[in-house]
């Protein structure tokens, strides 16, 4: 049985890491894109071969947004055609306790260029691509946004653009692949502990504890990857456009009193 084709970008540790070990887990091969080459890069290779899966490595940054068919031909050379694009790869913002009155030019175009822009373009040539290929097999496109794209903060504000532009992204593109059997799907974790977050471990642990989330534990790596793999393994055939929420239930709209609840077991 032939193994199935995804790509991952920003896919060498973390979220992507863990999205690529549970595509391998079910039955894909992985074609790895990240703009970085080091010693994590192949702990992830050598994960990927123990889960018998043929891995290739790309370097490539997304945000060269001129090489984006390129980047795309490659990816597809790499085994021959792609089933599956997932969309991870992305940068936070350089400081997190800058708001919305001093985000800066340099910060708010770096940011926007990898994470809306960058991702954009990658998609639009991937997509093309698909496209022009036989459609034998369920193909998707997987987009992982943040639950910043749904709770707005003052800090931080180009990430929570980035990421609510990544989200009608999803939509837009949805509607123009659905005629041709590509599904396109939106992923929101929520607070998923990794290495890119670990300023904020102690900061947040306690309000874990106290119930930010129905399920009062913070999510892990492990919990995204394996919602990427059953949407791309086509668990949800009839379904396009939609958002994952996979944070523990934290975006479940709540009443006035419940608020006032969680505000005064949170204090």
């Amino acid at each position: 049985m032939t193994n199935r084709i995804a790509v991952v970008t920003g896919g060498r540790r973390g979220i992507g890491r863990a999205i690529a070990f549970a595509l391998a887990e079910a039955a894909h091969d992985v074609v790895l894109v990240d703009s970085i080459e080091d010693e994590a890069t192949q702990q992830t290779l050598d994960g990927l071969a123990r889960r018998s899966a043929r891995a290739r490595f790309i370097q490539a940054d997304i945000a060269d947004v001129v090489r984006a068919a390129d980047l795309a031909g490659q990816c597809f050379n790499a085994f021959g055609s792609v089933d599956v694009l997932v969309n991870n790869a992305g940068v936070q913002v350089q400081d997190r306790a800058v708001d919305a009155l001093h985000t800066t030019v340099e910060s708010f175009d770096r940011l926007m260029n990898v994470n809306l822009r960058g991702t954009f373009f990658l998609t639009q040539a991937v997509a093309r691509r698909m496209m022009a290929a036989p459609g034998g097999s369920f193909r998707s496109i997987v987009t992982i946004s943040s639950s910043n794209a749904l709770h707005a903060k003052t800090t931080g504000a180009e990430y929570c653009l980035s990421k609510s532009a990544l989200s009608m992204m999803n939509k837009v593109f949805a509607l123009q692949l659905a005629p041709h059997g590509i599904a396109c799907y939106e992923v929101q974790p929520g607070l998923i502990k990794t290495d890119m977050n670990v300023a904020l471990h102690d900061k947040y642990e306690p309000l874990v504890q106290k119930g930010l989330m129905p399920m009062p534990r913070w999510g892990t790596p492990e919990d995204v990857g394996h919602s990427v793999a059953a949407l791309a393994g086509g668990a949800l055939r009839y379904v396009t456009g939609e958002v994952l929420h996979v944070d523990g239930g934290m975006h479940i709209p709540k009443s006035v009193f419940e608020n006032a609840f969680v505000k005064a077991q949170l204090a």
